[in-house]
């Protein structure tokens, strides 16, 4: 389903009114995943930021790919058209102070990417930026860090995407900065496990190898983090970001529609996500199609997450999952704003959310150098 929300467009300025007006700076992300397309336009505030308008839809781009690497006629022209929705939007709030506009794991893997990013250009006017797993990782924790902890000095942030599955450990040093020590992507995400496994309903035999499967990737990032024993020592926060995330946050409260500010920042414990799963389960394909926080767009989806989320859970001792309704596009705008504020001069607000933010890109986190609605990707 389409969503297009709109913030606050009363306060929306094109330009001066006078001499002595401040002209409001919009900033703009656009998100392209494998399953859907998300924009967000925002403004600065002392603290993070206030969204003007947001958009979404499920596009299911990678649709497909696992076939041939190729994105398919139908996926691109539905994702074409959502595109030219984020343009108008854009253009609505123009002009826009800066923007960035990233596409993850189905571009990344399609063959046929550069023909698509130009179709896009020609289409919409939008430069379409294909970003690494690496980068993805980093931008969906620069996206969480307002739900860090103070009190834990380590985070583990997990975003389950269409295409693919980003886990980065991210440590906040004694001066309060934050830095990714690693990162692994695990090759799947909930569209490509659906379309691997196009079951109605998920036999218990799939869920079993997706689990497998994860727990013989993790080992390698277990054996050089030593994730367990901190997490045994409870001294690491894990956060996770995604719709399966979100969904299993919403069932969990049992809402009856799916509310944002109900549901972004709160924990869930263990036993609270195996009670949860175990209800999602129980509800089959056609309860989770007629559940008000599912749908039948994501039924298939939140199985394939829930396996991913399950794999997690007992790989390590995780006792606790703070459930994130931001990821990436919160993530672009943080940098984008961070980035201009290093050419401004900062009030101390600005100064402390700095030191909260993660070195730059060109540093090589992956190697630990110091340096609305919810949607699956």
């Amino acid at each position: 389903m389409q969503k297009w929300y709109r913030k606050n467009n009363k306060n929306k300025e094109k330009g001066p009114a006078n001499a002595n007006s401040q002209v409001q700076r919009n900033f703009a992300a656009i998100d392209l995943g494998t399953n859907s397309c998300r924009l967000v336009i925002a403004t600065p505030t002392p603290a993070a930021f206030r969204i003007v308008e947001t958009f979404s839809k499920i596009t299911r781009l990678g649709e497909g790919i696992i076939k041939d690497n190729e994105l398919s006629r139908p996926a691109v022209k539905r994702t074409v058209a959502a595109l030219k929705v984020c343009a108008g939007v854009i253009n609505e709030y123009a002009p826009i102070y800066r923007s960035r506009f990233v596409a993850t794991a189905a571009c990344r893997r399609a063959k046929n990417c550069a023909d698509f990013v130009e179709l896009v250009k020609r289409e919409t006017g939008l430069n379409l930026e294909i970003i690494s797993s690496k980068e993805e990782s980093r931008l969906a924790v620069v996206g969480c860090i307002p739900l860090l902890s103070r009190n834990i000095k380590r985070t583990l942030v997990f975003d389950i995407g269409g295409g693919s599955t980003e886990i980065s450990l991210a440590r906040v040093t004694n001066s309060g900065k934050t830095f990714i020590e690693g990162f692994v992507s695990l090759p799947y995400g909930v569209v490509t496990i659906s379309e691997a496994f196009p079951e109605k309903e998920m036999t218990q035999l799939a869920y079993d190898t997706i689990i497998e499967r994860t727990h013989k990737i993790l080992e390698e990032f277990e054996d050089k983090y030593q994730i367990r024993e901190a997490m045994n020592n409870q001294e690491i926060q894990v956060i996770g970001t995604s719709g399966t995330v979100t969904v299993l946050g919403a069932v969990h409260l049992n809402l009856t529609r799916y509310n944002r500010s109900a549901v972004d920042g709160i924990s869930i414990t263990r036993q609270d996500i195996d009670r949860t799963i175990s209800k999602i389960k129980r509800l089959g394909d056609e309860g989770r199609k007629k559940h008000p926080c599912i749908g039948a767009q994501k039924s298939d989806l939140t199985m394939a997450g829930c396996a991913i989320i399950e794999a997690l859970c007992s790989f390590w001792p995780i006792e606790e999952i703070t459930v994130a309704d931001r990821g990436i596009r919160e993530g672009i705008l943080l940098d984008m704003m961070h980035s201009q504020n290093n050419h401004n001069p900062v009030s101390p607000a600005h100064r402390r959310r700095h030191n909260r933010h993660p070195f730059n890109r060109g540093r090589n986190h992956a190697q630990g150098k110091k340096g609305e609605k919810a949607n699956d990707k």
